[in-house]
């Protein structure tokens, strides 16, 4: 029989930047997990507002409360990152249904090239369900209030790009 214990989840993406829905998926993986891993993926065909260290910094700010999450970056194939991390599972936060969509055919395709790592979907609470990381740029970009929606650090890091 397998076994199907998790060491090491991974949460991906490119988190440009991260915002309270993201977190939401990263502490609730943290409270089920032993080791939960951010990965923040260097995509160079996107153009990002943040540096993939700014991204890293980022997140390390809004995770240190969490003993049991580490963040660190990849290129490349998500499950040679899962891999190199030894990690065995890949968590995925879901806001709707035109996510599932695309996030079930990657999860298919890593699955066909990594049959040992699985794939989990977690449903982001209600609140943050209209949430992406484009509409909290757009918002900052207008001037609009998004201090719910992401950390204090991350508000000033992109009034700073947008404003300084």
């Amino acid at each position: 029989m397998k076994d199907y214990s998790v060491t090491t989840a991974v949460c991906p993406g490119s988190f440009d930047p991260v915002t309270r829905g993201h977190l939401d998926i990263i502490e609730r993986a943290a409270e089920v997990f032993p080791r939960v891993v951010v990965g923040v993926l260097e995509n160079p065909s996107k153009k990002p507002l943040f540096s993939l260290e700014e991204r890293v910094e980022l997140i390390r700010a809004a995770v240190k409360h969490l003993p049991n999450v580490e963040v660190d970056y990849f290129s490349g194939l998500l499950i040679d990152f899962v891999r190199k991390v030894e990690g065995n599972l890949i968590i995925k936060g879901l806001r709707a249904i035109s996510d599932f969509e695309i996030e079930f055919q990657m999860a298919m395709n890593n699955k066909r090239m990594a049959p040992e790592i699985e794939t989990m979907f977690m449903m982001t609470k209600n609140e943050y369900s209209f949430l992406s990381s484009s509409m909290v740029k757009e918002i900052v970009r207008f001037g609009g209030d998004v201090k719910d929606l992401v950390t204090p650090e991350v508000e000033q890091a992109l009034r700073r790009k947008y404003f300084a």
